[in-house]
Order: C-alpha cells, then structure tokens, then sequence
C-alpha cells in the first residue's frame, strides 16, 4: 500500500513540476511570437535579403545546426544584412533570445 501511495506521489509531483516547467515556456514563446510579429516579421516573413523565412525548414536547419549560443550572437550583434537585435535597439537581451527561441520552433 506504501508503495502506491508513493508511486502516486511521485506522478502528482512530477506532473505539477512539467505543468510549472510548460508555463515559462509557454510565455516565452507568447512574448517571442510578439516580438517576432513587430519587428523581426518585416525581413523574415518575406526573406529580404537573404533572411531565412519563417518556417523555412531547409533555409532554418544549417543555422540550427551551428546551435543556440551562434544563432543568439548573430541576432544580437547583426549579421551579414541583418542589423543588430534586428533593427531594434531596445530589444533585451532575454527579448531577443526569446524571438530567436520562438523562430526556431517554429522553423523545425
């Protein structure tokens, strides 16, 4: 019976915890989609200049395979044609990288 009751602890501690893990994720998401939509959507929507489109699987996969850390840097110091946090000065830094996390998503 102990054991049950354990076991039955453990689910309903682990689902708590993935429901409290999935509502900062879900934000960050909500908060790059925002960001994506007013500032980043101009050039990636359409792909000016060489911007991979959103959604683009095959432009999206080899900058996604140079990871995270590259793909950060890139948007916050510019790249090639992009400017630095995409034109948008007053991006943080945590913005950025949550519009970066969001495109991704999206792009996989």
């Amino acid at each position: 019976m102990k054991a049950i009751q354990l076991f039955a602890a453990l689910l309903i501690g682990g689902a708590v915890t993935a429901a409290t893990a999935a509502a900062p994720a879900a934000a960050d998401s909500a908060k790059g989609e925002k960001i994506y939509k007013a500032t980043c959507m101009a050039c990636h929507g359409a792909g000016v200049l060489g911007a991979p489109k959103f959604g683009d699987k095959a432009a999206w996969g080899p900058r996604v395979a140079k990871g995270k850390p590259a793909l950060y840097t890139n948007a916050l110091n510019g790249f090639k044609m992009m400017p630095p946090r995409g034109g948008n000065p007053a991006l943080k830094d945590d913005e950025v990288k949550a519009v970066v996390d969001y495109m991704i998503a999206k792009s996989n």
